[in-house]
Parts: structure tokens; C-alpha cells; sequence
């Protein structure tokens, strides 16, 4: 069908009335007007943001997350509160205080585990500290 000499010849021809009309269409496109926020660039994607919950860690950490996300140091917070008080820090209230999806912080909660420092006696300090290791000879 596509092999057909009158359907090419259709195809290939240029058709005047259609070109002059053409010739006519004027397109015109103008940006909106963009408000000025103050020397700050917007991101192309609006996301709301929340300030993190860091106290006296304030610091080390970023200041603004995405709401639905945390901060590395509010992670290890989090964690740890829920280790030492997990009565209190429940998933639901840390869901709630961190604005996180319940199933989220329930995964967190599950896979994740803060280190315990362990300290040894002091009779255990000093065997370790008078060893001597054996020389090679």
C-alpha cells in the first residue's frame, strides 16, 4: 500500500493555499511575570519543609528537611530514644513528631539498631594495658 505511486506523489506535494496560510500564523508566547523572593532561587519543584528537631546537636546537622524525611542526626536521635524509652518513643509518636509514614518508622525501627558502648572493668583495663606482645625473631 505504502509502495503505491499515487500515494507517494500525494505525500511529496506541497500544497500553495496551505503554505500561504502558513505564512500568515504568528505565534507569540511570553513568560509570566516571576516574583523576586528575595535573591533566593526557588526549586523548580515546591516541596514543604519542616525545621528539624535537633537540640543541642543543632550544629552538626542541616537545619530544614523535606517533610516525610529526616536528618541523619534526628535518625540516630530517634533510634537511640527508642532504644532507652521505647514505651515512650512508640513508632506512632515518632511518626507523628517527625511527620513520617507510620510504616516507615516501623521499618526504621525494625532494621535498624543504634551501637551499644560497652565499658570494661577496670582489672580488664589493666591486663590490656600491661600486655607486652611477643617479639619476632
Amino acid at each position: 500500500l505504502l509502495d503505491s505511486p499515487e500515494i507517494k506523489e500525494e505525500v511529496l506535494r506541497k500544497d500553495d493555499r496551505f503554505l500561504t496560510l502558513l505564512k500568515d500564523v504568528y505565534v507569540e508566547s511570553r513568560d509570566p511575570p516571576v516574583k523576586d523572593g528575595g535573591g533566593e532561587h526557588l526549586p523548580s519543584k515546591q516541596e514543604e519543609k519542616r525545621l528539624t528537631k535537633l537540640g543541642h546537636l543543632e550544629a552538626l546537622d542541616v537545619k530544614k528537611v523535606p517533610k516525610g524525611k529526616i536528618s541523619l542526626v534526628e535518625a540516630l536521635t530517634l533510634l537511640n530514644n527508642h532504644k532507652l524509652q521505647p514505651q515512650i518513643w512508640t513508632a506512632e509518636k515518632i511518626a507523628a513528631e517527625y511527620s513520617l509514614e507510620l510504616k516507615e518508622v516501623n521499618s526504621l525501627l525494625e532494621f535498624f539498631i543504634p551501637f551499644t558502648v560497652l565499658e570494661f572493668p577496670k582489672e580488664t583495663k589493666k591486663a590490656i594495658a600491661s600486655y607486652k606482645p611477643k617479639k619476632l625473631t
